[in-house]
């Protein structure tokens, strides 16, 4: 199975992690680390290595992060690249979480399922539009 870390600024792997474990369960092989304010990058990437250490038996590790050249980001590529198998998204968001999670269930190849991350967070962005119903006008006079 493919490892997963989610990382981010403040809390949000573990907020993330609240909401997957509501809708799908406690997931495997998965670890959360967060950025609080009071950490410094050392501190972070002491967190990213433990996770990864964690995972180390896995066919590869997936980081879902906040933000593309934040502190969480940059960390994960900087300690995850070295180690081979380790590929890095930012921009997460709950459905590709969810998507990526249930996913690693049935792939098995980490640039497939990492590909199906981003595409699953790009389809996940969407805007509601107000669209007025017409009514009809009837023939028998009402």
């Amino acid at each position: 199975m493919i490892g997963l870390v989610v990382t981010g600024h403040g809390n949000f792997g573990t907020g993330l992690t609240s909401s997957l474990k509501l809708i799908a369960g406690e997931p495997e092989n998965y670890v959360a680390v967060d950025f609080p304010q009071e950490y410094s990058v050392e501190d972070l990437e002491r967190e990213l290595n433990k996770a990864f250490d964690t995972l180390k038996d896995c066919d590869g590790i997936l980081v879902l992060s906040d933000l593309g050249g934040g502190s969480p980001f940059k960390t994960a590529v900087m300690t995850g690249f070295p180690r081979g198998n380790v590929e890095v998204i930012a921009g997460t968001n709950l459905p590709m979480l969810i998507e990526v999670n249930m996913g690693r269930q049935f792939i098995e190849d980490l640039d497939t399922l990492t590909n199906m991350a981003v595409n699953t967070g790009k389809d996940q962005v969407v805007r509601y539009e107000f669209k007025p119903v017409q009514q009809e006008e009837s023939s028998d006079g009402i």
